[in-house]
């Protein structure tokens, strides 16, 4: 049986990953800071990757095959992201290879490897679009090239096999999540339907009328798995997206229909989220009460830092997966669907009225 440990089970990313490594019969262990036991079937460890002797008896019992590296820390500076994230990556790979039973690891980045870190975040020289996995590295410091070097370095001593995956912007169900446009979106919304604030794009305009895609954190789960036991994606770094484009002109009306609210017009230029949800905390926690919702801290549900520095982009922003579908990998997932079935999901868990 294949025995995964996935390092930052309680986000996005090792959430969703979880729940489709378990379809598939793997053995799961799920390795967070704060674990929580949401996950049924997953066995649960507290570490935190940083300190590297609790890590070690954290995990002295344990003989994955597969790691699945889905965490990150965000630090204020991109030399104290650099130190930080690296040092977590190679603290746990030294941590596990010491079981002799390590086949693959996989890294989850994504597309600061084209875009830049934050401090250099769309500036300078960048790529062409679509972005495709041969293109150089940028010639700047970025945490995920520390990442990857990390994994690449601990590969070779060890003798294990790797797989770099770069999403788009991932959209799928976590709570209390650093990055997380779909549930902060969906908080955003229901606040404007509550008082009947305009639904206005909190993005650029580069944004509002350029091509752009997205990707679905489910789809995202298979093809970690799928990269992990296809011979061929080994040692491959992989662009990963739903495989649509839309541009936001099309889709903010659609995700306004859901809500049942009307899409406010696009001034021109962005008013970002993290100023028009200011101050807004008493009026979530109202709306809790008043709807019963599981959820009254709206900063464990919004994150406008993030989804402004997506959707402030100044630049069109497209990714090719077409490695991906040379070997193999041919699973689609309609963006708009992805909005809505997390919506659904959020209304069912009593997250949102």
């Amino acid at each position: 049986m294949p025995t995964a440990l996935i390092a930052g089970v309680t986000g996005i990313v090792g959430n969703n990953l979880a729940h489709q490594l378990l379809s598939n019969g793997w053995q799961v262990h799920g390795l967070a800071r704060r674990p929580s036991a949401d996950i049924a079937g997953v066995d649960f460890i507290a570490a935190d990757l940083l300190d590297t002797t609790a890590l070690r008896n954290a995990v002295a019992h344990l003989k994955p095959t597969h790691v699945f590296i889905t965490t990150w820390l965000r630090q204020p500076t991109e030399a104290e992201n650099i130190r930080v994230n690296s040092a977590m990556v190679r603290n746990l790979l030294e941590a596990v290879s010491h079981a002799g039973t390590l086949q693959h690891v996989a890294l989850v980045t994504g597309l600061k490897h084209y875009l830049g870190p934050f401090e250099a975040y769309g500036k300078g020289t960048l790529p062409a679009t679509p972005f495709r996995e041969e293109q150089p590295r940028l010639d700047i410091e970025n945490f995920y090239y520390a990442q990857e070097d990390e994994v690449f370095d601990a590969a070779h001593r060890h003798h294990f096999s790797w797989s770099v995956h770069r999403p788009h912007t991932i959209i799928g169900y976590a709570l209390g999540n650093a990055m997380n446009m779909g549930v902060t979106l969906a908080t955003y919304a229901t606040i404007c339907r509550e008082t009947g604030r305009p639904f206005l794009f909190p993005g650029s305009a580069a944004q509002w009328h350029s091509l752009t895609d997205m990707t679905d954190a489910r789809l995202l789960g298979r093809h970690l798995e799928w990269a992990a036991i296809t011979p061929a994606a080994r040692d491959q770094a992989f662009n990963v997206v739903n495989g649509d484009v839309f541009r936001w002109n099309w889709m903010w009306p659609r995700l306004a229909d859901w809500f049942g609210i009307a899409p406010a017009p696009f001034p021109g230029q962005g008013t970002p989220l993290e100023q028009q949800l200011a101050g807004t905390e008493d009026i979530w926690r109202d709306i809790a009460k008043s709807h019963n919702l599981a959820e009254p801290d709206l900063n464990r549900l919004a994150s406008a830092w993030h989804t402004d520095a997506d959707l402030g982009r100044p630049i069109e922003v497209v990714t090719d997966m077409s490695k991906s579908r040379k070997l193999g990998f041919l699973d689609y997932q309609p963006t708009d669907d992805s909005f809505f079935d997390l919506f659904t999901r959020l209304r069912h868990d009593r997250i949102i009225p």
